[in-house]
């Protein structure tokens, strides 16, 4: 279990991180999310044991982050953090013995990994060689080769295309399956909203958001309603408790406060005709993080 508590951080005069709690649980798939500067690259950093908080603690099972603890955990930087001169193996085998790991054991689970990443032909050759979205995967193979307990994902998915974006998230959930504990972030947020159970979100290192994504939709209350039909836009904008209507190439979506204002709409678009599509549907994580950190810089 990974239990972050009070945990609050200064550079000098600033406050990156300001009071944070959360607590991890093996098979937990965690989001952290934020602006840039909100505090995130901190928030790794003190779970990585590289940063001790000014006040609070972060444990890992029970224990503070140091070098007994380090061979089971797995982290990716958002920068790329790789030796480019030497070779995909030549690299494995150094990340790998840092870990405490047998060369036979690392050269095993390497061509598992680069056969599941479709990559086989890259062991050889160095890593400048490579595309920045092969580099990405092999960055990822570093952060797994130890087959963490606790698995720390800065920006995972930055760069890669949809594909390679699934790819990732096959092994994320790989890990989740064996009980890991995954805590990442990332600015892609369909990706957070399919996969993630949790999350916090971080405006200058404070919590806005924060639990289950369920629950943090099913409290913000607003909701979408989805039509395709002969309907007035006149009439849907003067509904009390319509916000917004849009009008999309395919489809009309009318933005409501709350759940009861989508009787209020249905009645109307009863009346119409050639309705093929009516779908009431709560807001997007997207949604939800713009209106709340708009909220966060407007308090400021």
């Amino acid at each position: 279990m990974l239990e972050v508590i009070n945990a609050r951080m200064l550079y000098g005069d600033l406050v990156a991180v300001d009071r944070l709690s959360f607590t991890i649980r093996p098979g937990d798939i965690f989001g952290l999310l934020g602006t840039n500067g909100a505090g995130k690259t901190t928030t790794f950093r003190m779970i990585m044991g590289l940063l001790e908080p000014t006040d609070g603690k972060v444990l890992y099972n029970g224990e503070k982050v140091g070098y007994h603890t380090v061979n089971e955990i797995g982290y990716m930087i958002e920068e790329r953090s790789l030796l480019t001169k030497i070779t995909v193996k030549e690299l494995m085998l150094y990340f790998g013995q840092l870990k405490d790991m047998e060369p036979k054991v690392i050269l095993e689970r390497l061509d598992y990994w680069l056969e599941r990443f479709n990559i086989t032909d890259y062991k050889n050759k160095k890593i400048k060689e490579l595309s920045k979205g092969n580099q990405q995967k092999i960055q990822f193979i570093s952060a797994i080769i130890n087959n963490p307990k606790l698995l720390v994902l800065d920006e995972p998915f930055s760069g890669l295309d949809p594909i390679n974006t699934e790819l990732f998230v096959e092994v994320i959930r790989d890990f989740q399956k064996r009980g890991a504990m995954v805590v990442f972030s990332s600015h892609q947020l369909d990706h957070v909203e399919s996969f993630c159970e949790e999350l916090i979100v971080l405006e200058k290192g404070k919590a806005i958001i924060e639990g289950r994504i369920d629950q943090v939709k099913k409290d913000f209350k607003k909701q979408n309603i989805k039509i395709i039909g002969d309907v007035d836009i006149t009439v849907l904008r003067s509904i009390p408790g319509v916000y917004q209507v849009i009008e999309n190439s395919n489809e009309i979506i009318v933005k409501i406060e709350n759940e009861d204002v989508s009787k209020r709409v249905f009645d109307y678009v009863k009346t119409c005709e050639h309705i093929t599509k009516y779908d009431v549907e709560q807001a997007s994580l997207s949604e939800i993080f713009i209106a709340k950190v708009g909220q966060a810089h407007e308090k400021v």
